[in-house]
């Protein structure tokens, strides 16, 4: 049997990775943090508990690459679903379908957003990775369509804002309502409450 191809092992690797993330985020989300051990991660995945710590040096960073990964498909699903945004109002629809994919995920996954957040504000902090990476060149993509003339600001400012807002939706005792922090949100950039997802989930009706 001949040796597989560099571009076959590579696709190898990748899907192994995926795997991780898949069962992490699946793992997490239905036990929580604690309770998820990384040999729980490679069972659910199917992979060598040894590959674990290949790809990720603990479970903290497997957790954020898993729900940035998440966050990125969830974003780019919202962003290119049909019909498209297009006309001048594109960016506008655009940003408001962005602000809804991730107000929706708190909303849909409280206990893994929660335990997310948790990590990002823990001593570990911010995690770059190409899930990370991939999730914020949505954004910034999304900036750019909004109209933005200073994407390297105006980025990070959308980052914290929608960062602010799941910490708000999932702050123990003391919760925010997703459609008073959507309200604020689109106030701040000027969208119309119709745009985005204001018709597909009864969760965001008008207050």
């Amino acid at each position: 049997m001949s040796p597989r191809s560099a571009s076959v092992n590579e696709e190898l690797r990748r899907r192994s990775r995926e795997r991780l993330l898949q069962a992490t985020v699946e793992l997490v989300g239905e036990r929580g943090f604690e309770a998820t051990t990384l040999g729980d991660i490679a069972q659910r995945a199917g992979a060598a508990r040894g590959l674990v710590s290949y790809y990720f040096p603990g479970k903290r960073q497997l957790l954020q690459s898993a729900v940035h990964r998440l966050m990125h498909l969830t974003l780019q699903a919202a962003l290119e679903r049909a019909p498209r945004p297009s006309g001048p109002e594109a960016g506008r629809e655009l940003m408001a379908r962005a602000i809804d994919a991730i107000l929706g995920l708190a909303h849909d996954r409280p206990l893994l957003m929660r335990t997310h957040m948790a990590g990002i504000l823990a001593a570990d902090g911010f995690i770059q990775c190409p899930e990370q990476r991939r999730l914020a060149q949505l954004l910034r993509e999304t900036v750019v369509a909004y109209g933005s003339s200073d994407p390297d600001a105006d980025y990070p400012l959308l980052r914290a804002l929608l960062m602010g807002a799941v910490v708000a939706m999932l702050l123990p005792g003391a919760p925010m309502p997703r459609v008073r922090l959507r309200a604020e949100l689109f106030q701040r950039y000027g969208l119309a409450w119709e745009l985005g997802d204001a018709h597909a989930d009864g969760a965001v009706q008008a207050p």
